[in-house]
């Protein structure tokens, strides 16, 4: 592999990383606005999340585009760390859609 293509790779990993860790702080902070009432807040850190997400998404998708056109990705570390990224961002996202839900119905059985 070119060192070419071995920064573009990494670049891409530390990519991921920032997005997906920004999409999970966003979901966060929609989930304290949430546990503090404020759902218009909320929904708007979650639309916020989730369109940062999509841009994680996206770059994992590149990488994926590369490894089935025969352009072999090397596994390392970096790239492990920001696959790891990516899933528990979307995990967080997937689990606080639900607990703001779940805010929100006590709120109105208040």
């Amino acid at each position: 592999m070119s060192d070419n293509i071995a920064q573009d790779n990494e670049e891409l990993s530390f990519g991921l990383i920032a997005a997906s860790g920004a999409a999970r702080s966003l979901a966060f902070e929609a989930l304290k606005e949430a546990r503090n009432g404020n759902f218009d807040k909320a929904d708007e850190l979650m639309r916020q999340s989730q369109e940062t997400f999509v841009s994680a998404h996206d770059t994992q998708t590149q990488l994926l585009t590369r490894e089935a056109q025969g352009n072999h990705i090397q596994l390392d570390v970096i790239l492990v760390h920001a696959q790891d990224h990516l899933m528990t961002s979307m995990l967080a996202q997937e689990l606080i859609v639900e607990l703001i839900n779940l805010y929100r119905t006590k709120q109105d059985k208040q």
